[in-house]
């Protein structure tokens, strides 16, 4: 009884912080990437003569390959050691962001950046175990923290300087920037802890295929709900079958093929043979109950993320850097919860944390869908994005130090991995889960106003093709309906329609992200009640760990 505290205190020694600014310097050069493709989208166009869709496409690919390979990185890591393994990876990342910068045809772009994301899916659960490796206690959970944090952090980097350099010396120098970053990652590469190999380490290929499977088939699936059709397939669509979308027959297949991914590995763990991902790490209740949150949290807050620009450049009609320059208090709200949720590991338990979390998500939600107009400048909208960011900050965080500080030390890689694909799943879920259920909600509402004003007459809402509705501005809207039929004050009532409908679906749809919100509570309160002390403790493997290392399936009956 007497010893746990000694060795608590033993583990929360004071380490060197040089492991997490490489750590944290490694994060904002994988996610500055992504920011600057986004900011810099008109200067691609117009540099390689291409559409802005193929911008979409190139960062779609990086995040897919990242989404599909990333529990394979986690053991390409461990195999043949975790720091030789993410020097590797820091180095080729450096080199595809070379060929974005020299990009000179939109297929060059693409095969950079699905490259840039295959190794992140390296580099990503590196970090996690490098922070397991080096950090205890209370500096690891503020080491979490700030990698939470690295985040928001490049995309407010990106938008400062990929956006002055986008409309000074070029698009193309925020990624030599990049690679300068990866050369500065490489060289502090070498003052981390080598993590040991595990030379004998026998990698599951067949389950890591069986994995990326699943994830290509879910995230094509959601990610062509809003052009390919929730249900029927829209002209848009690759493909469908008697009339069905090519979407939610993906999703069903990509489901159907996770399952398969599970019976795997639980297949391979009876049989006492090496699996792709230890089931440990989500074995219990309380570790599902904890990814459900993650998963929740970055559902809505990646949504919110693609609603508020949303809102701004359509219903406000203003410019994408004035876009960028509204969200920045939600941005740094969000760094800054994930800094200092730290602090509050010692006072309240994750339970209490996370569900007050949730509350926060939810009533900032609420006030931004009651707030909202057609002026940026109401202090209840800023406050409500702001809440927003510190719930969501605070959420990620903490999950993912609960997360971590339930799992036995050797499993910090598959813990970073498992952390990457909940994030990019959820994310690409969210923004697509959203797009189609504000569309929905658009069309609809469109389809009844009109039938419900007498100045439309019935030959234009014929004409009409609602269910190909989308979120335009008023002149975009004045542009379609000048090809039409529509005479001069049909127009005017369209626009007015329009306007009224297309706040009303964003208002919607942040109320029902907020419901959201308000569910994930129930998964909340089955999170940990163990405070700050607790947590490191658990990183040492006790006496049933190390019988479950060596009898992954006991492991599992156990949980």
């Amino acid at each position: 009884m007497n010893a746990a505290p000694t060795k608590v205190s033993a583990q929360q020694a004071t380490a060197s912080w040089v492991p997490l600014i490489v750590v944290v310097l490694t994060q904002i050069q994988a996610s500055f990437a992504v920011n600057a493709l986004t900011v810099s989208m008109a200067g691609i166009t117009a540099d390689l003569n291409t559409a802005a869709t193929s911008v979409g496409t190139a960062i779609t690919a990086g995040t897919f390959a990242m989404a599909a390979f990333i529990l394979l990185g986690a053991k390409v890591g461990a195999r043949y050691g975790t720091r030789f393994v993410f020097q590797i990876a820091v180095v080729v990342h450096g080199v595809a962001m070379l060929g974005v910068a020299l990009s000179q045809s939109p297929t060059m772009l693409f095969i950079a950046q699905a490259s840039s994301g295959a190794v992140i899916a390296l580099i990503a659960p590196a970090l996690t175990v490098f922070i397991a490796t080096n950090y205890q206690g209370r500096q690891q959970a503020k080491s979490i923290g700030l990698l939470a944090a690295a985040i928001p952090a490049a995309g407010v980097l990106a938008l400062l300087i990929a956006g002055s350099f986008a409309t000074t010396i070029g698009w193309r120098w925020s990624f030599v920037l990049v690679v300068v970053l990866a050369c500065i990652n490489f060289a502090l590469s070498f003052t981390l802890k080598k993590v040991p190999a595990q030379p004998g380490l026998t990698i599951d290929w067949a389950g890591a295929f069986i994995a990326a499977a699943a994830v290509i088939l879910l995230s094509f699936g959601f990610s062509g709900l809003a052009g390919w059709g929730v249900w029927l397939a829209t002209p848009q669509a690759p493909f469908d079958m008697l009339g069905i979308s090519p979407a939610p027959l993906l999703i069903i297949a990509g489901i159907i093929v996770g399952q398969v991914f599970f019976m795997w590995l639980r297949k391979r763990g009876r049989e006492g043979k090496p699996r792709i991902f230890d089931l440990r790490v989500i074995a219990s209740s309380t570790e599902r109950a904890v990814i459900a949150c993650m998963a929740s949290m970055l559902f809505v807050g990646t949504a919110a993320n693609f609603l508020i620009p949303l809102y701004i450049q359509v219903v406000q009609g203003r410019t994408s850097i004035e876009t960028s320059f509204a969200i920045i208090p939600y941005t740094l709200s969000i760094f800054l919860a994930s800094t200092f949720v730290a602090y509050l590991y010692g006072r309240f338990s994750p339970r209490v944390l996370a569900t007050a979390g949730f509350v926060v998500v939810a009533t900032a939600l609420t006030i931004l869908a009651f707030t909202v107009r057609g002026e940026w400048g109401q202090a209840f909208v800023v406050i409500g994005l702001v809440l927003l960011g510190l719930g969501q900050g605070s959420i990620v965080a903490l999950v993912f130090n609960t997360l971590l500080s339930a799992a036995p030390k050797e499993l910090a890689g598959d813990v970073g991995a498992w952390r990457g694909l909940v994030h990019n799943l959820a994310g690409s879920v969210g923004i697509a889960v959203a797009s189609a259920f504000a569309v929905g909600l658009l069309a609809s509402t469109l389809a009844t106003s009109a039938a419900e004003h007498p100045e439309i007459s019935s030959e234009l809402i014929n004409e009409i093709n609602f269910d190909d509705a989308n979120f335009l501005t008023n002149e975009q809207l004045t542009v379609v309906l000048e090809g039409t039929g529509a005479t001069q004050p049909e127009v005017v009532t369209a626009v007015e329609i329009n306007a009224d409908a297309r706040l009303r679906a964003l208002q919607i749809s942040l109320l029902a992200l907020a419901a959201i919100s308000l569910l994930a509570i129930v998964p909340a309160t089955r999170m940990p009640e163990f405070r700050e002390g607790d947590l490191p403790a658990k990183l040492e493997p006790d006496d049933d760990e190390i019988n479950d290392i060596a009898d992954p399936e006991l492991a599992e009956t156990r949980a």
